[in-house]
This record gives structure tokens, C-alpha cells and sequence, in this order.
């Protein structure tokens, strides 16, 4: 299996990270994107407000060195939130399990919460893997599908916490 790290997130990746998230077939996976993934005017605004607030942690993730995605941790409404997404070059190897073990092995908050497209099974699997549990669902409209789409909210409690 690839070595897979954390690193922070740099200017020089700024370009990959924007190539990933307007992967048409990625986007479509993560269904709550951004409403124009071809805007960079706008990522580049995102991205900024993201590395700028106390609250975020933004981190890459690498496979045996070289970029394989994101993975972040945020707070909504009090609530401590992960986040991964990983190129698709790195998809089907176990990359986003070993990178989200890593991500809440570093984060302290429990419980820790994160959000997914009910039909992302990929990301469900994985989420499931590291010990999240299903809590609730909603329905919101989702840019990234351009339609209203089920999202699952899942916890990683700390009698869960295994990792």
C-alpha cells in the first residue's frame, strides 16, 4: 500500500485543489459543491476565507509524496466537521480511509460530525470505516447535481473513537 500523510495546505497547490473540485464526476459525487466549480475568481475567494479563519484546518493529502486530495476539519453551528476529497487519481486505494484516520487522529473535538450525499457510497464506506455512525438526513438542494439531494449527517463519537 502508497504512503499516505497530511501536510499543510501551500500556495503551490492551489492549482491542483482547484482541478480536483471541478471534476465533473467528483462533483457530481459530492453534490453540495460550489455553484460554478469553473469560477476560479471564486475558489481562489473560498480557498482564502478557508485558510484565513482560526477555525478551519485545511490540510493535503499525499500518496507516497505526491498530491491525492484534501481533507479539513471546520466548525458549523458549533459543531466540529470533517471534510475529504480526493482526485481521482487516487480513488479505489484506500487513500480517503487512511487520510481520514489520520485527520481525526489530530483533531481533539468529539463529537466530531461530517456531512455526504446519501449517494455517495464511496464516501459512506469510508465514513463508516473510521467509525462514523449515521445520526440523521435531510434533503437541500445540491450545485453540484443541480437538483435537491439527501444528505446523511453521520458522528464519530468518542465510544466509537477507535482510530
Amino acid at each position: 500500500m502508497a504512503h499516505i500523510d497530511l501536510r499543510p495546505l501551500d500556495d503551490d497547490d492551489l492549482d491542483a485543489v482547484f482541478d480536483m473540485m471541478r471534476d465533473p464526476d467528483a462533483v457530481a459525487m459530492a453534490a453540495f459543491t460550489a455553484e460554478d466549480p469553473d469560477d476560479r475568481a471564486a475558489f481562489d475567494a473560498w480557498i482564502a476565507r478557508q485558510r484565513s479563519a482560526q477555525d478551519v484546518t485545511t490540510l493535503v493529502i499525499t500518496e507516497d509524496g505526491g498530491f491525492a486530495g484534501t481533507a479539513a476539519t471546520f466548525s458549523v453551528d458549533g459543531d466540529r466537521e470533517v471534510s475529504f476529497w480526493i482526485a481521482r487519481h487516487s480513488w479505489g486505494r484506500a487513500v480517503a480511509t487512511a487520510a481520514l484516520r489520520l485527520l481525526v487522529a489530530r483533531e481533539p473535538t468529539r463529537p466530531l460530525f461530517a456531512r455526504v450525499a446519501a449517494h455517495n457510497t464511496a464516501s459512506i464506506a469510508v465514513l463508516s470505516k473510521v467509525g462514523f455512525t449515521e445520526v440523521s438526513r435531510n434533503v437541500d438542494f445540491a450545485p453540484g447535481v443541480g437538483r435537491e439531494v439527501e444528505e446523511i449527517v453521520m458522528t464519530l463519537v468518542p465510544a466509537l473513537d477507535g482510530v
